[in-house]
């Protein structure tokens, strides 16, 4: 079984500008940096510029925030951030889903409350 996430690889055109995506508008702090290639802490998720990146996106990477959803999309939001569907409600939790600078998708999920 598998116990713990090592790396998700996210597609990038341009490496400065998904760092300064994830390092000043969600917050996360950079580990390493090598040219086209960077690491930074999200709990495994590294971003390279690989010859012709996908624009379009790759797989839905998930993050669960510290503070309450509707509190981080508003902080979100108002770093220009846009959540196409906002909030959507399950019985098992919630979600809001956005796009990084490079087109990926993802998601912010809060469990259900109980």
């Amino acid at each position: 079984m598998v116990k713990v996430l090592a790396n998700v690889w996210v597609p990038v055109e341009d490496n400065g500008r998904a760092l300064d995506f994830y390092r000043y508008t969600l917050g996360f702090s950079v580990i390493k940096q090598d040219g086209p290639w960077a690491e930074i802490d999200a709990n495994g998720l590294n971003g390279r510029e690989p010859e012709r990146a996908r624009a379009g996106g790759g797989p839905i990477v998930t993050f669960q925030p510290k503070a309450q959803l509707e509190a981080l999309v508003e902080d979100l939001e108002g770093k220009e951030v846009e959540f196409a569907a906002g909030i959507s409600e399950h019985e098992w939790g919630c979600v809001a889903t956005f796009k990084d600078s490079e087109g990926n998708d993802l998601q912010l999920y809060e469990p259900p409350n109980g």
